[in-house]
């Protein structure tokens, strides 16, 4: 894996040569085995937290674990482009907006224990436009080869706050244009269904029943490209036991192995029936 500056990576983008590198401040990472109609994106796996900021902070690494999304890169990295951060959302939260993505409080606690300093933000927020900055680039990669493409944006959620049977997985859809796309987050949601899960834990899967995808990564895409489908994918917590901080691989391991097939079945089923059937390709 290369260390590289935002400017090395875009510059590689833009000449489309395979790398998989870690940005140069660490905070993301980003491989491209090949140029494809498809990407994913794990933009809460991070756990770091700046050093500097740790005796300010007013929650443990148990609670800023318990509203990250864990493992959320495992499940894709076996696809061919996958853009994943490093850094805790409780730093910045990359599904924000910058006016919104350092937290004051977070789920109704108090995150600090005085405020940050302007330096402290302007540190984070930078991450936040430089990891957006190669977004751009690969997004627009994507559209100039392909006229369109396809994104999934894997995320997760605490299942057991919930006071009613919420789905294993759940597609937010509100965000995407439905007159061009239901068809395809339909067909997605109804193919995770068939994952088999270890334990005899029955998979469900569920669109706009918990989350309705009104993320920042989702929405940033969508509003700077013509014709690109974001798929904001939420596995519930059945892969952790998210109260007591332990992890099932074995779990997370069945889920990446049958994502594999699933995933690229459903991009080639994309580029077929919407990028081939409505002339998208560029000559």
């Amino acid at each position: 894996m290369l260390r590289l500056s935002t400017q090395e990576m875009i510059a590689k983008i833009g000449n489309e040569e395979p790398f998989h590198a870690v940005s140069e401040d660490y905070s993301f990472t980003l491989k491209i085995e090949e140029y494809t109609y498809f990407l994913c994106g794990a933009v809460h796996d991070g756990h770091q937290f700046r050093k500097e900021l740790w005796k300010n902070c007013l929650h443990t690494a148990y609670d800023r674990w318990y509203e990250e999304d864990p493992c959320t890169k495992q499940m894709i990295q076996s696809n061919p482009m996958v853009i994943a951060g490093m850094d805790s959302r409780f730093e910045y939260d990359l599904n924000r907006a910058p006016e919104m993505a350092i937290y004051e409080d977070a789920w109704g606690k108090k995150l600090w224990r005085t405020p940050l300093s302007e330096d402290q933000v302007q540190k984070s927020l930078d991450k936040h436009t430089r990891f957006y900055q190669v977004v751009h680039a690969l997004i627009s990669k994507m559209e100039e080869k392909f006229g369109s493409g396809i994104v999934y944006d894997m995320h997760s959620y605490n299942w057991k706050r919930w006071d009613r049977p919420v789905p294993v997985i759940n597609l937010g859809t509100k965000n995407i244009d439905n007159d061009r796309f239901f068809a395809f987050a339909k067909a997605w949601c109804d193919s995770l269904k068939t994952i088999k899960l270890p334990h005899d834990i029955e998979t469900t899967a569920g669109i706009n029943d918990t989350f309705h995808g009104n993320g920042y990564f989702l929405k940033y895409i969508t509003e700077n490209t013509k014709n690109t489908l974001v798929l904001a994918t939420e596995f519930s917590k059945i892969y952790c036991d998210e109260y007591d901080y332990i992890l099932y691989p074995e779990v997370v391991n069945a889920i990446e192995q049958q994502l594999k097939l699933i995933l690229r079945n459903h991009a080639t089923t994309f580029y077929n029936d919407f990028i081939l059937k409505n002339d998208l390709l560029p000559d």
